[in-house]
């Protein structure tokens, strides 16, 4: 093969795309990976995931020294330097796009920078970047191109006063008050970064309430939980318009079923009513690539379009937008195109909101249970009985494991509290191998941990459990 030959392109080089290009590399394919940003890691690891995380674990410490300190014995007078925060946030960020860099040469991945416009399902044209003019022949092509932040009429987007997600983790300052438009996990993961750093935060939400894909009785306690902590909702609202002055937004606010519009006022406004599939430029209409009605491309179960040769994952398809669930695709789709024979299994697919206490869930909630007539049972052990919560001082929250009525297999755990995270993963592994309730309520778990909460739930499907 030539410089320009290729056994797999692949175009966008996020987590599904470039984890995608390291495993096809792994199994002897050659490799291109085509990237319009100048940067690897996509949306996850430039201006979502990543440097999110890197805020909420800076603004959380900064917080629990304001006003934790004092409960372990400790005076401090803590001062916030919002330049060395950012800048950390923006250090950890260089260093892991070098890393995909390093792993791409460290598997002979060919890395080529530019937009890609797919002309056929051979070929590959870098039409802007670095690498502008190249044309690469390919056997297949796959599409790992994202998503980007869902407009909303009315509502003009400068990254400056009315910002995404992109903008508000490069605010130059503490806004006194920001209103977050959307109550997702996006929307209470930054509201809660600026709340810790002094902002007034008020989220207004089209539905009756937030995070409405988990749990319902998780969303409830998990609003409540918050609102201690000082953030304030407006529910079950639409905002229909701002204008924009030179210190403030005014948005006009209505209720959702209708009635008479108010205004609201902030220095910011953080605008996160979801994402959409990102295939702009891609060439998919001259191909006849076919999309749903919301956009996303249609992909069979190997991950192929419509059009032979050509396949997409992550968040331009259809399901759950996680990185994880990218990576997850690209390595499946990966492996079918060496012959292999993997798989997903879609119901074990974790989510996380990573504001404190932590959200965590996988599987059915109680809701899905319910519309799809599955008979089911109940565990549920709060944190405020378990020994390392309360040693650490964490009280809010539970664990709530759904389980087959008459066979026990576990369903759905839901959790709220400390480390939610990290103990998903457990009960991840038990629905994937599709064991039961009971198989985590023999499992021995160490004292004291939060796990134990996980066991004791486990044992409340049963018996009951020991410590409540």
């Amino acid at each position: 093969m030539s410089e320009t030959e290729f056994d797999l392109v692949i175009v966008g080089g996020g987590p599904g795309g470039y984890v995608a290009a390291i495993r096809a590399a792994q199994l002897g394919m050659k490799v291109a990976c085509v990237e319009k940003r100048g940067r690897l890691g996509g949306t996850c690891l430039n201006v979502g995931c990543i440097p999110s995380k890197a805020l909420l674990q800076s603004s959380e410490l900064y917080h629990e020294a304001c006003h934790g300190f004092d409960d372990h014995g400790i005076e401090v007078k803590p001062k916030l330097n919002l330049d060395s925060m950012l800048g950390r946030k923006a250090k950890i960020v260089d260093e892991l796009t070098n890393g995909i860099e390093f792993l791409f040469k460290k598997n002979k991945v060919t890395y080529v920078k530019g937009a890609g416009k797919i002309i056929s399902a051979s070929q590959v044209d870098v039409v802007d970047g670095d690498d502008k003019g190249k044309s690469l022949s390919t056997k297949r092509i796959m599409i790992a191109t994202g998503s980007e932040s869902t407009p909303l009429p009315g509502i003009e987007v400068d990254e400056k006063q009315i910002v995404t997600s992109t903008g508000a983790l490069e605010l130059s300052s503490v806004p006194k008050h920001m209103i977050v438009i959307g109550g997702g996990v996006i929307g209470l993961e930054l509201g809660s970064v600026w709340k810790r750093l002094g902002a007034e935060v008020t989220v207004v939400e089209f539905l009756d309430r937030i995070v409405p894909n988990m749990d319902g009785e998780v969303s409830k306690v998990f609003q409540r939980t918050l609102k201690k902590q000082g953030i304030k909702f407006k529910m079950k609202s639409k905002v229909t318009g701002a204008a924009k002055s030179a210190k403030e937004v005014t948005l006009t606010v209505e209720p959702a079923a209708g009635g008479d519009a108010e205004e609201m006022k902030a220095d910011v406004v953080l605008l996160c009513i979801g994402r959409r599939p990102y295939v702009d430029g891609l060439g998919l209409e001259e191909l006849g690539v076919e999309r749903d009605e919301r956009g996303f491309i249609k992909v069979g179960s190997d991950y192929q379009t419509n059009v032979p040769g050509i396949y997409a994952i992550g968040d331009c398809t259809p399901g759950p937008m996680l990185a994880h669930k990218a990576e997850d695709e690209g390595i499946v789709a990966a492996e079918m195109m060496a012959g292999q024979k993997p798989h997903i299994n879609y119901d074990a697919i974790p989510g996380v909101v990573y504001t404190f206490p932590e959200v965590a869930d996988v599987g059915a909630s109680e809701e899905k249970l319910k519309e799809a007539g599955i008979e089911y049972k109940v565990g549920k052990f709060n944190f405020m009985a378990n020994s390392r919560a309360k040693a650490n001082g964490y009280r809010d929250g539970f664990v709530k494991l759904l389980a087959d009525k008459k066979t026990d297999k576990l369903l759905g755990a839901h959790i709220i509290g400390p480390a939610a995270g990290e103990m998903i993963h457990e009960l991840t592994t038990v629905i994937e191998f599709g064991g039961s309730a009971e198989d985590v309520a023999r499992i021995c778990h160490a004292h004291p941990t939060f796990s134990e909460a996980v066991r004791e739930a486990a044992m409340a499907t049963q018996d009951g459990p020991i410590h409540a």
